[in-house]
């Protein structure tokens, strides 16, 4: 009987030490999220953020991001920019469209290390809804339907985060499938 417990607890000790190991280094996109990594050196690497990465550069984000933060990223998936009208991406990336585009990247950024049982937290404070304040200035509300995280910007916009708690040296990524606008 003591070896069939042992036995047991064994295993529950090497499947916890699994599920932390898992945690720590998250595939995004085809490629691990290491913790030890600022957000850009793990986003550049992750074949479902292309888009994201292309925005950041345009935007002049680059230095902000790999900065020391924390921020809290609610990073859009390639399929996310394609959601958005024909052409929005390619008008965006525009030298003279840098404003617009900043202020939809910076609409994606909270300032703080916010995972989501701090999230949350704070939707169980709000009666069912916490509300955001984003770098950007404006506001985003988050809600749980069942186990999904979801959120809503300023134009009514809906997006749900698909993967949590991608740990990083400067912050914490919540991968989104759709992009969030501000008004």
């Amino acid at each position: 009987m003591k070896k069939i417990i042992l036995s047991v607890a064994a295993l529950i000790v090497m499947a916890l030490s699994t599920q932390v190991y898992a945690q720590k280094n998250p595939m995004v996109g085809g490629a691990a999220m290491y913790p030890t990594k600022d957000i850009i050196d793990n986003a550049v690497n992750s074949k479902d953020h292309t888009t994201l990465v292309a925005a950041v550069k345009a935007a002049g984000l680059v230095e902000t991001l790999k900065g020391a933060g924390p921020f809290t990223v609610f990073a859009p998936t390639n399929e996310a920019f394609d959601k958005l009208p024909d052409g929005t991406v390619a008008t965006l990336l525009k030298p003279e469209n840098k404003d617009m585009l900043t202020k939809i990247l910076t609409y994606h950024v909270v300032a703080g290390k916010l995972d989501s049982k701090m999230i949350a937290k704070a939707i169980k404070e709000g009666n069912g809804k916490a509300e955001l304040t984003t770098v950007e200035g404006g506001k985003l509300w988050a809600w749980m339907e069942g186990k999904k995280l979801m959120l809503k910007d300023e134009k009514g916009g809906t997006s749900m985060v698909t993967i949590a708690d991608v740990y990083q040296k400067n912050g914490v990524i919540h991968v989104v499938d759709t992009v969030l606008m501000p008004n």
